[in-house]
């Protein structure tokens, strides 16, 4: 190993070993699976229950990705391996799994019956959670893009994209109710983004005290 390589994994920059993927060929892959199973709908090959079962799949892998996006930045703490220049693309593909999971709720499961939408997301706090997990993404999805970074300010957006954090939790946390039950999987998300999460937040508690002491 060369000490050029050496160098760049110790102060966290990318290397070739890591990044020489371009991010565009994320966006197809992480689709593999919602076309493996939007085929397995068509196919009738879903079970006996295949819209709840295209639900919850769509449910996960979103779940999944956003696992993925948390997780880049204790991976280039810990790791020293950057892949941020990935990050968008694994957020954009998140989302677009709740888009998929929300419309198969809309579409297939209550067939654009606008009635009974409002009237779940009124009274079933897991539909209500999801809704406001969707809702915190949906801006963030519109404006990852270089031209929103231009137009807002590198601050201001940064600022918009910290609800990437409330939206993940909220969605572990709409998986869990929607279990109804104490069920290994629902929690395993849950615990894997709270410790995520608190990670992020410590890290950064951290720098703070450390500036401060600089500065005085």
């Amino acid at each position: 190993m060369s000490a050029q390589t050496k160098s760049s994994r110790a102060d966290g920059r990318p290397s070739p070993l890591w990044t020489a993927l371009p991010s565009w060929v994320l966006y197809p892959a992480g689709l593999v699976p919602a076309v493996y199973y939007i085929y397995s709908g068509v196919t009738n090959t879903l079970g006996p229950d295949p819209i709840s079962t295209l639900e919850n799949a769509l449910g996960e892998w979103a779940l999944i990705f956003m696992v993925i996006g948390l997780a880049i930045s204790p991976i280039q703490r810990i790791f020293r391996v950057n892949l941020v220049k990935y990050r968008r693309a694994i957020g954009l593909v998140a989302f677009a799994y709740v888009t998929l999971h929300l419309s198969t709720y809309v579409g297939l499961d209550r067939q654009f019956v606008w009635s009974e939408i409002w009237t779940d997301i009124m009274k079933r706090p897991y539909i209500t959670i999801g809704t406001a997990s969707f809702l915190m993404l949906l801006p963030l999805a519109i404006t990852s893009n270089n031209a929103s970074v231009r137009k807002m300010g590198a601050a201001a957006w940064r600022n918009l994209h910290k609800l990437t954090y409330p939206a993940a939790l909220l969605g572990a946390i709409h998986y869990v109710l929607l279990a109804k039950t104490w069920q290994a999987e629902p929690l395993f998300y849950l615990t894997v983004i709270t410790a995520l999460l608190i990670w992020r937040f410590a890290r950064k508690k951290s720098r703070n005290s450390t500036a401060g002491n600089a500065g005085n």
